[in-house]
């Protein structure tokens, strides 16, 4: 063999070394040299490249509607109307080793705007939902974990009502911008389950919960508004709560996006606070969807103002069915 031969072959299997001690490489079973060629028969030499880990999941949605109704001389009625919703939603999540952190964030906001009204652009959606929460593996399906839950508007919320006599509408101040704000602190057991269609489920039982309620208007805070003590602005229980979050495909391009949350006071153990959004998002194409959003919310130190008669508790209900762009990214 000439020296030209052995100065390849030390620098061959110099290389094959090197990547075996990476683990890298599998070996073929034979190897010829011919003259200046290199001939492998049998299996090849395959170079495994390691895949580098992924610890962060993120992305999102957003979507926009619109509809708008304009009337001249219409014979039939009505009124010429500007309808917009949109929202935002928002995702981090976080698994490393026997660690996860979950995130996440969603923003709604819709208007109307109807010609001849004394308040002609009123709010028909408006929510900020922040969940984050943070967990170690026990095994691999449950974690203990701790969640904050942060919920409240963007906007100031109004009754709108017409006086007895009077001609046109008036209205009174419901709510604002953190007032009120819903701060729920929990810590407790976390059942996860991933699947590898990225269908989620998540439920966490917390015998240990803080729930704080905020009303930073004054007028609201000097009524008692939600619960809190007349001239107070913020108002503290500690109780148990169960929160859930649900992200599954039901079928082909029809996806079911939920989160629960039910919290009961140590004082009054039974009476639960109910906290529901669903979203069913059917999806036309890449850009256009139809959503079907419902929120049910029921709080018994909420009084609900009536039509006639004075307030009581009542289950909130809210239900929107959108058609129009939507993105996922």
């Amino acid at each position: 063999m000439s020296k030209k031969h052995i100065l390849l072959l030390l620098l061959f299997f110099s290389s094959l070394a090197s990547l075996k001690a990476q683990d890298e490489l599998l070996l073929a079973d034979t190897l010829l040299i011919s003259g200046d060629t290199i001939i492998m028969l049998g299996d090849s030499i395959i170079i495994k490249q390691k895949v580098k880990p992924v610890y962060w999941n993120k992305g999102g949605n957003f979507n926009f509607s619109l509809q708008q109704v304009h009337l001249s001389n219409w014979n039939a009625g009505g009124a010429s109307n500007l309808a917009l919703t949109t929202g935002l939603n928002l995702f981090a999540n976080f698994s490393k080793n026997e660690i996860i952190w979950d995130t996440k964030l969603t923003v709604n906001l819709g208007f109307n705007r109807q010609a001849d009204r004394r308040f002609p652009l009123r709010k028909t959606n408006d929510n900020f939902f922040f969940i984050t929460k943070y967990g170690r593996e026990l095994t691999k399906i449950w974690f203990l974990s701790t969640q904050l839950d942060a919920r409240t508007q963007l906007l100031a919320g109004y009754r709108y009502f017409r006086p007895s006599g009077a001609e046109e509408d008036e209205r009174t101040k419901l709510s604002d911008f953190l007032a009120p704000a819903y701060i729920q602190s929990s810590t407790g057991l976390n059942y996860r389950k991933e699947y590898e269609n990225k269908d989620r489920i998540s439920i966490i039982g917390s015998p240990f919960t803080g729930r704080f309620t905020v009303v930073l208007d004054d007028s609201l805070s000097r009524a008692g508004a939600f619960g809190v003590v007349p001239g107070e602005i913020v108002r503290v229980e500690a109780g148990i709560s169960v929160s859930s979050t649900t992200d599954i495909q039901l079928i082909e391009n029809v996806r079911w996006r939920a989160d629960l949350n039910l919290f009961s006071n140590f004082e009054r153990l039974g009476n639960l606070v109910v906290n529901f959004n669903s979203i069913i998002s059917l999806r036309v194409n890449k850009y256009i969807t139809t959503r079907i959003e419902t929120i049910l919310i029921y709080d018994e130190s909420v009084l609900i103002q009536q039509e006639s008669g004075p307030p009581k508790q009542a289950v909130q209900f809210q239900n929107m069915i959108n058609f129009g762009i939507g993105l996922d990214f």
